[in-house]
């Protein structure tokens, strides 16, 4: 899928893009002055003297603020050479406040690989929470204060996000793991909505206690895992129901698009005559590529009659009449364009399949699925 709104990329990993969702830039500064706030305390926690540790408390609560940001990366770094090295496909990272998006192209089939794939990283942030609280230990009566309360702090984090992400619920890993336990006896569908329906009472604890302490933090992670919740189960949901469903009844018929060597005055009134904002680009009755009305209003009127389709046309993906709706959103999402042109065996247009005609096609869909539901069961996931 595409990059998520509201992240900005800041390396890769891999060839893997890594970005920053701004949940977690907000966070970060959030965590430094409340960090400030407890400093002495964590320091007596460390066993460190709070007059060894040079600099200022707020100083500390960005060394934690930073530590917190690299134990993500690391956590959700697991995620991803798992992923890969089982012959998964990872378009990105997104670094979030409650763990990280490891955004695969399909989550894998199996409950088996998927509940390992979601273990892999709580596991590498408690095997870090070791490893530093071991390093720690060995500090103790060299008189090395800052490294030591350093090494205490970041074990800490490392031992709160991996036990926070082993909590079964989503958007957090020990939700996946509990989704993949459930799915052979439920079905993907209703082991999400479990799944899901988990995630809402932690959110609305994290929110209860969060005005309790007056702890704004809380109340954000609160927030973002409500949210999290709901996006996972809008998009299993989602792919449950366009999986049984062909593009053929999806899509808008058409077997007429704009031809390549017409003008772009040609197209203009080809998509009003169509009322439509995007059309298929055509050589010979085969898709090449898509026009939109926004292209048609690039150009000045008086040139519109002299500058031909295939100057300016954008490049088209197509799907076939056979394909499952899923498939075809996926293909949609990940080359970042609102149209498909369909096409038959011979590779002639068929139609056009856009976001309006997925939503009105998911609504007849679930209609369906909801009273074969109540007669059978929603359908389970496909075998691998």
């Amino acid at each position: 899928m595409r990059a998520r709104p509201g992240a900005l990329q800041v390396g890769s990993f891999r060839g893997v893009p890594i970005r920053i969702h701004f949940s977690l830039l907000l966070a970060l500064p959030l965590l430094a002055f409340s960090f400030a706030g407890t400093f002495q305390q964590a320091a007596g926690a460390a066993d460190v003297p709070p007059g060894s540790l040079p600099g200022h408390p707020l100083m500390w609560g960005l060394v934690v603020a930073v530590g917190l940001f690299v134990s993500v990366l690391l956590h959700e770094m697991a995620h991803t050479l798992y992923a890969l090295r089982h012959g998964g496909e990872v378009h990105g990272i997104t670094l979030m406040i409650v763990g990280g998006v490891s955004e695969l192209a399909e989550v894998p089939k199996k409950p088996r690989d998927e509940a390992l794939m979601a273990l892999v990283g709580p596991l590498t942030s408690l095997g870090l929470a070791v490893v530093l609280a071991s390093a720690t230990w060995l500090l103790k009566g060299l008189g090395l204060f800052p490294l030591q309360f350093a090494g205490f702090t970041l074990a800490m984090l490392n031992a709160v996000l991996g036990v926070f992400n082993l909590l079964p619920a989503f958007p957090m890993d020990g939700g996946r793991i509990v989704r993949a336990a459930l799915t052979p006896r439920l079905g993907v569908l209703k082991a999400t909505r479990v799944a899901a329906l988990l995630g809402r009472a932690f959110a609305v604890l994290f929110g209860v206690w969060g005005v309790v302490a007056l702890n704004p933090f809380t109340l954000v992670i609160a927030f973002f895992v409500l949210m999290g919740a709901e996006a996972e189960s809008r998009q299993v949901r989602m792919r449950v129901v366009l999986e049984h469903v062909r593009v053929a009844t999806l899509m808008t018929p058409r077997a007429v698009g704009v031809d390549l060597d017409l003008s772009m005055a040609d197209a203009q009134w080809a998509l009003r005559r169509e009322h439509t904002q995007m059309l298929p680009v055509t050589n010979g009755g085969h898709p090449v590529g898509r026009v939109s009305w926004a292209s048609v209003e690039a150009i000045p009127e008086d040139e519109r009659a002299g500058c031909m389709v295939r100057e300016v046309m954008e490049d088209g993906v197509v799907a076939e009449l056979c394909e499952d709706g899923w498939t075809a959103l996926r293909r949609m999402a990940e080359a970042g364009v609102p149209l498909l042109a369909v096409v038959d065996e011979e590779g002639l247009l068929a139609g056009t399949l856009d976001w309006n005609d997925l939503q009105r096609g998911m609504t007849r869909a679930e209609q369906e699925l909801e009273r074969k539901d109540s007669r059978t069961g929603w359908p389970r996931e496909r075998p691998a």
